[in-house]
């Protein structure tokens, strides 16, 4: 594991509002599908959502990401319209009760993205890196927007069978590679990685990425780990997802280490706990 020194800062426009990513910020989650892997189905109506919300923002959540398709292993398919009546009532909502509220639309269509964007939304938070819809770059280059881009291969549905690779962290290197520089043809300024844990990887190849992460820093784009409460630490613990919090947040601090800049969580005070021992760690360094 590297040293929390050196790690580059970065920034991201969002609505014109520059965000200092020197610091570590945390995206709370908000599944609003009834099938997600942990909290699905948990939100049945508009006030337990907001309240989610509300709770996410005074725990220190810099950005809200707000989801209407779960991606886990097997998900069921979602057409886009109802993807999009899922969605844009909650953007309304929430931005009507929280102006400032910074909401990244985790999606895969540049239909849902454009029309959310329109609505007030700041970020794309793409799993696929534009894979699934030829237009989604071109949308997210005209809207100028952050692009959040995941490591995936196949669907969701058919992710798992995909898990073989030459070498691993080469290998999404090089997938890195190739989509940073079609997000920047597209004029797509404000581009995030995500190494994707647990799409098309197995629980071992989890561990390498997070183990080498830092490799992934010569890419010169911030880092965003999606790792809470997924199947990689409950496994490991031989217990479940509504158990895995703390070796959720172990895992958020070696994730920090080797120099994650957003932490996507279903959990923020933990999260935001985690990120102040990691300044704490990283000024006594």
């Amino acid at each position: 594991m590297n040293s929390t020194k050196n790690n580059p800062g970065f920034s991201i426009n969002c609505k014109g509002e520059l965000i200092d990513l020197s610091q570590p910020k945390v995206m709370g989650i908000l599944n609003i599908t009834p099938d997600s892997f942990y909290d699905g189905g948990r939100f049945k109506d508009s006030k337990t959502m907001l309240n989610q919300v509300e709770k996410m923002l005074i725990e220190g959540a810099a950005f809200i990401d707000i989801g209407a398709y779960s991606s886990r292993p097997g998900a069921n398919f979602v057409s886009e319209e109802e993807e999009l009546q899922r969605i844009t009532p909650m953007i309304h909502l929430v931005l009507k009760t929280f102006p400032n509220c910074r909401i990244s639309i985790d999606s895969f269509r540049s239909k849902v993205i454009k029309e959310c964007t329109e609505m007030g939304a700041a970020i794309c938070n793409d799993i696929s890196a534009g894979k699934l819809d030829s237009k989604m770059m071109e949308t997210v280059g005209k809207l100028k927007i952050p692009y959040i881009m995941m490591h995936m291969k196949g669907t969701p549905r058919s992710m798992q069978e995909q898990t073989q690779y030459k070498h691993i962290v080469n290998d999404i290197y090089y997938y890195f590679s190739e989509r940073i520089q079609a997000a920047k043809a597209h004029k797509i300024n404000d581009l995030v990685i995500d190494l994707g844990f647990g799409f098309a990887k197995t629980l071992n190849q989890n561990y390498i990425l997070l183990n080498q992460m830092d490799y992934f820093k010569n890419l010169n784009c911030p880092i965003l780990t999606g790792i809470s409460r997924k199947s990689m630490v409950y496994k490991v613990l031989e217990s479940t997802a509504s158990e895995a919090l703390n070796g959720t947040t172990a895992l958020n601090m070696t994730a920090l280490m080797n120099g994650s800049k957003i932490l996507r969580v279903h959990d923020v005070r933990e999260a935001l706990e985690c990120v102040k021992l990691y300044n704490a760690l990283t000024k006594a360094s």
